[in-house]
């Protein structure tokens, strides 16, 4: 009978990982899983500059389509999947949508592929907020924009990446519970191997960032007027030689308020009680700011850490559903974890949809492996040593020389990734029985590829192709104009285009009827969050 995986990861790294199945395990026990996608974009001009057209009439209202949305800006559009059963029905899902939004697009604007931005003027003010209309519900929505914009500057909001959605079903922990004699509630079991989870992931983000990193250069607007350790490629593009994903460096999603964060994933208690003192207690810098402006009118939602929750950027994060009125703390607490959100990740310029079966099959792959692997407390000097590596992956993570810290001492990047890789195995064979597929298998076989060539990867591919054709704006565009084509060759069913017609419709009344349900004041609903 084999035994379940107990080598820690703490691990990162220690040198050898059992790679044998828990004995309860089955494919059955698997059917639950459920997985969605959301996906950002921004909006360009044919000239190759950030969009500064509203919102495409056509698709609705972003304050409350379901499905089509916006991010921080006005123009960087964010797709949003429901959860299904397979990831066939997921990716379908969100071809459809790209497919609404292409053909909505106007004046000749295209879908920027890549994950840092295209071509943004010297002015952080030509970002144009995202609108959500005048209920007080859409301005709140518009001033925490307004804040980040302050707080980080505009240009860092108009990143784009993938969020992949996961949970598992209540019958696989409800086997591993009565397998391992538990006699918790079987939420409070889920809640444990969820958070186990997250903190195998973060020991393993280095992989993600290798393997699925496409952000190796920038376009030279992005960095202009910041210090930066980066090369120039050319007068347009700056680059780092062995780059694997620059959009999770300190160029990207990084900022130094919340490098002191000590929000930690040990228990569910101790992260809602890290999420929940960052949003109150003010910050110096944030203070300075000021929290109106000189008429009295609001500029962020208050000088906090975290003006709200989803403001934390971590790669990865525990979710529950809310409920009307509910902060997400506040859902978890209530009714436990229920998904976890992969934030780690670039946009595959590839795919005309930003994300491929094989990345979304690894991910799954990832999650099932962390989601088993024994995970010890993450505590903070192993977060130091995590980031330390993460820093390293990201400026130069395709050096074969790379070596990295681990528990046990230092390790060659490479053998590090190729002993997670072989210990994944046996999940890439159960999914692949559950789905009655071969996907799985190819996808960590592909990972394996990259693992051991890094001129297979993503971001070298783009590297690659930037160098080719003169710059990062040039593959970006090439890239946007083919994904289009592909697209609009792809028509939807009449039934489709009505459905998504009339969720459009609605989406558009629905916002309408909340701005006539205001019976304060502005300036008095945002006291009253304060």
């Amino acid at each position: 009978m084999t035994q379940e995986i107990t080598a820690p990861l703490n691990n990162t790294l220690s040198t050898e990982v059992a790679t044998a199945l828990p004995h309860w395990l089955t494919p059955s026990n698997l059917q639950g899983m459920l997985r969605g996608i959301e996906k950002e974009g921004l909006r360009m001009n044919a000239d190759g500059l950030i969009s500064h057209l509203p919102h495409p009439a056509k698709l609705g209202s972003k304050l409350t389509h379901p499905y089509i949305t916006t991010d921080y800006a006005e123009s960087l559009l964010e797709l949003i999947t429901e959860p299904t059963s397979s990831i066939e029905q997921t990716l379908a899902l969100l071809r459809e949508l790209h497919i609404v939004v292409q053909q909505s697009l106007e004046a000749g604007e295209l879908f920027w592929p890549l994950s840092m931005p295209c071509m943004l003027s010297k002015d952080d003010n030509d970002i144009l907020l995202a609108d959500y209309g005048t209920s007080n519900t859409g301005r709140f929505k518009t001033l925490y924009r307004n804040g980040l914009g302050i707080r980080y500057g505009r240009r860092m909001q108009t990143i784009a990446g993938l969020h992949y959605n996961l949970s598992f079903g209540d019958e696989l922990f409800s086997a591993w519970q009565k397998a391992s004699g538990d006699t918790r509630t079987l939420t409070a079991f889920k809640d444990d191997k969820y958070l186990g989870l997250i903190r195998n992931f973060k020991r393993l983000s280095g992989m993600v960032l290798y393997l699925l990193g496409a952000s190796p250069a920038i376009c030279a607007c992005f960095v202009q007027g910041r210090q930066h350790h980066l090369q120039p490629l050319n007068p347009t593009t700056y680059y780092l030689p062995y780059a694997t994903s620059l959009r999770m460096g300190k160029l990207g999603y990084q900022n130094s308020v919340q490098d002191d964060l000590d929000i930690r994933y040990n228990s569910l208690d101790e992260y809602v009680k890290g999420l929940q003192q960052a949003i109150h207690t003010p910050h110096q810098s944030f203070t300075k700011l000021g929290v109106d402006d000189q008429d009295g009118n609001p500029i962020q939602i208050n000088d906090h850490i975290l003006q709200i929750e989803n403001e934390y950027y971590s790669p990865i994060r525990p979710k529950q559903v809310t409920k009307a009125g509910e902060a997400p703390s506040q859902a978890l607490q209530n009714r436990g974890i229920g998904y976890i959100e992969f934030r780690a990740i670039d946009l595959d310029p590839y795919t005309d949809i930003g994300i491929s079966i094989t990345t979304a099959c690894f991910i799954e792959i990832v999650a099932l492996y962390c989601l088993l692997l024994d995970s010890p407390d993450l505590l903070p000097d192993e977060d130091a040593m995590l980031a330390a590596n993460q820093d390293i992956i990201v400026n130069r993570g395709r050096d074969t020389s790379v070596m990295i810290q681990t528990t046990t001492g230092e390790q060659a990047l490479s053998d590090w990734l190729n002993q997670h890789l072989e210990a994944m195995q046996p999940m890439a064979n159960l999914l692949d029985q559950l789905y009655g597929s071969n996907n799985y298998r190819v996808a960590l076989s592909v990972m394996v590829g990259r693992a051991q060539d890094p001129r297979l990867t993503l971001s070298a591919q783009v590297l690659d192709d930037t160098e080719r054709l003169g710059s990062a704006w040039k593959l970006g565009k090439a890239l946007a104009e083919r994904h289009a084509a592909q697209l609009l060759g792809q028509p939807l069913t009449a039934e489709k285009q009505q459905y998504y017609q009339q969720l459009a419709d609605q989406s558009v009344k629905q916002q309408h009827e909340l701005e006539q349900q205001d019976d304060i004041s502005f300036n008095a609903f945002v006291a009253q969050y304060r």
